[in-house]
């Protein structure tokens, strides 16, 4: 997007800094590293039209920057590796401000009307696309989680169906066997659940095996 704006506009050189989950801002393109360099000053200082812009959600440009514009300090940083003016235009989807496209000249003119419409619209279709990307991913995410979860939930069932049959109890008291097993070990009890499964784990030595019943027409022995 950086490039394809200074191939389409009036511009010496862009950038773009997006916000992450906690909204924070960071530098993920820029035209030149002068400019890369330029965004991540305007970060660590605090002030700059882009913070403006992403703040506000409004389109925020300087034609002369100098030492009497709201942000001095980033001015005097853009004024020394040649950008006078700036124009910082808002990355966003209806309501929800994503980051902001910022444009640098080399000489202290406005950014013409026609190339601030061709940016805005350059970045509304950038926004579309990183929200669909977002989209994507958290989906991938998720399908992810929910399959680990399904097979966890199919490995403690294989677990307890084992215990049940060595020991002779029902799947509850199974599942509160391998439980029990698994935090006095301090180990998760999908780990411990796999390696019963794999036979790392000896069905013995989570459960006691079931007592054969007495044989037939002897009485089983008092209890000591």
């Amino acid at each position: 997007l950086a490039s394809r704006c200074v191939e389409l506009l009036d511009v010496a050189a862009a950038g773009i800094l997006l916000a992450d989950e906690t909204g924070r801002l960071r530098v993920i393109g820029a035209s030149t590293e002068q400019v890369q360099l330029l965004e991540l000053f305007q970060l660590q200082s605090d002030e700059g039209p882009c913070l403006d812009c992403y703040r506000t959600g409004l389109v925020v440009a300087s034609e002369r920057l100098d030492a009497e514009s709201p942000w001095p300090v980033f001015a005097a940083e853009s004024l020394r590796v040649g950008f006078p003016s700036v124009c910082a235009v808002p990355l966003r989807l209806h309501d929800v401000v994503l980051g902001c496209l910022n444009l640098f000249m080399r000489d202290p003119v406005p950014l013409g009307a026609l190339d601030v419409a061709l940016a805005r619209a350059l970045a509304d279709v950038a926004s579309i696309a990183i929200v669909q990307d977002q989209a994507t991913r958290e989906a991938a995410v998720r399908e992810g989680q929910l399959q680990h979860a399904l097979s966890s939930r199919i490995v403690i069932e294989q677990a307890k169906g084992m215990l049940s049959e060595f020991a002779g109890v029902d799947m509850d008291h199974a599942f509160a066997r391998l439980r029990s097993f698994a935090r006095n070990r301090n180990r998760r009890l999908t780990e411990v659940a796999a390696e019963l499964v794999a036979g790392s784990i000896a069905v013995a030595q989570v459960s006691p095996g079931r007592v054969p019943p007495p044989p037939a027409g002897k009485a089983s022995p008092p209890p000591a």
